[in-house]
């Protein structure tokens, strides 16, 4: 196993999100769990994540479980608190004390702020919750090891969001978790947030790394390209092993479902096999080649003469976000952009199009993005339905 300093931990760059878990007659696979746990444990593994909504609660049981009959200085656990998501009460202790219950352990190693972004910055901001200032003092406790933050925040927005944290924190935070994958280098600028955290020394860890599997098939043309350059390794392979080229990238989380995902992982993540120049153009030119969405380059020509005062590159990058794969996380970010801003408001004029370089007809991309958003699952329904699964579990534990 290929690992990296960090923290002052040394930490595998493969790391086993538990997001995804394998699933028996509708729950969790817990004996598929251990035998993954197991499995990733004895060949190095030692970064274990989870989160407080995932499996509607049961993931940090689950992982709990399979973690409890190791030491507890022999792993790495993380965790997160839910202030990304539209909650009745913002429980901080309530949350903590049954997470580390759930997971069976004292402390957490590395503790998340979930998803700071723009709409969830003002409750993470909220003094009457007090939601920063109860985790400082925890790792102030030792109860946490590391505190960070994970955050699907565009990345023109990351830097403010810094800035809060390391004023709010006394300095930087140890660590920040970003969405990063070859296809959103360039479709969610995550090459600026990679090159911002590197700029103010924060470790990057990876969410997404294969985007929920959208990377894990290519077609049978692409597929065929990159087997036929690497005959022994698998389409997600490539997708780490360009990620382990990035210098600031510390860890990978895979949200692996089946064990055979995490012995191919763990393949390829057992030896340095980077990829070449030639290697990493191909990747790329496959990554162009499935973008369905429009070629906007942000020239901002579009924006001078729209009456409605239109970001509309921004809305542009969404729509092509949301064309290359529905994305709930477009949805949750457009509930951080004010509802005068959303493509709804497009009046159709044309003004944009009519000096739009590229020629985009941006009035028509405005109303089938509209059309999409409306489509889109509730991020506020989805966060209700969290709540009351939590409560579920809560009762059944008690």
């Amino acid at each position: 196993m290929l690992y990296r300093e960090a923290c002052g931990d040394r930490i595998s760059r493969l790391a086993f999100g538990t997001m995804r878990l394998p699933k028996k007659d509708g729950v969790i696979d817990q004996e598929q769990v251990n035998a993954m746990t197991d499995y990733a444990i004895a060949n190095g593994v030692n970064y274990f994540d989870t989160a407080w909504p995932y499996h509607d609660g049961r993931s940090e049981l689950a992982i709990g479980e399979a973690l409890s009959k190791y030491p507890r200085d022999s792993f790495f656990m993380a965790d997160k608190f839910p202030g990304h998501q539209f909650m009745k009460k913002y429980d901080c202790k309530g949350i903590f004390e049954d997470q580390l219950a759930k997971c069976r352990v004292e402390y957490f190693d590395f503790y998340l702020l979930h998803n700071i972004y723009e709409n969830s910055l003002p409750t993470y901001q909220n003094e009457e919750y007090g939601i920063i200032d109860y985790f400082v003092e925890q790792k102030k406790q030792g109860r946490i090891r590391h505190l960070g933050f994970s955050t699907h925040a565009r990345s023109e927005n990351l830097e403010g969001i810094l800035d809060y944290l390391e004023r709010k924190l006394g300095g930087k935070p140890d660590f920040c978790q970003i969405q990063l994958n070859y296809m959103d280098w360039t479709l969610q600028d995550a090459k600026s947030k990679v090159e911002l955290l590197g700029s103010r020394g924060i470790p990057v860890i990876v969410m997404e790394p294969v985007r929920g599997g959208k990377l894990a098939d290519l077609g049978e043309a692409n597929n065929a390209r990159l087997k036929a350059a690497r005959p022994d390794e698998s389409i997600p392979s490539w997708a780490f092993r360009w990620l382990m080229g990035i210098p600031e990238v510390v860890t990978v989380l895979s949200g692996m479902s089946s064990f055979e995902q995490m012995v191919d992982n763990v393949k390829t993540f057992g030896e340095e096999k980077p990829l070449s120049a030639d290697e990493t153009d191909m990747l790329m030119e496959i990554a162009e080649s499935l973008k369905q969405g429009v070629p906007c380059t942000a020239c901002r020509y579009c924006c001078e003469g729209c009456p409605m005062e239109l970001d509309i590159p921004m809305l542009l990058a969404g729509y092509n976000d949301m064309k290359f794969q529905s994305s709930l996380t477009v949805a949750m970010q457009m509930d951080g952009t004010p509802k005068e801003k959303w493509p709804h408001n497009c009046i159709g004029c044309g003004a944009c199009a009519a000096v739009c370089p590229q020629q985009i007809d941006i009035p028509e991309v405005m109303r089938e993005f509209a059309e999409m958003l409306d489509k889109a699952p509730s991020w506020a329904e989805l966060c209700r339905k969290r709540e009351e699964a939590a409560e579920r579990l809560r009762g059944e534990m008690k």
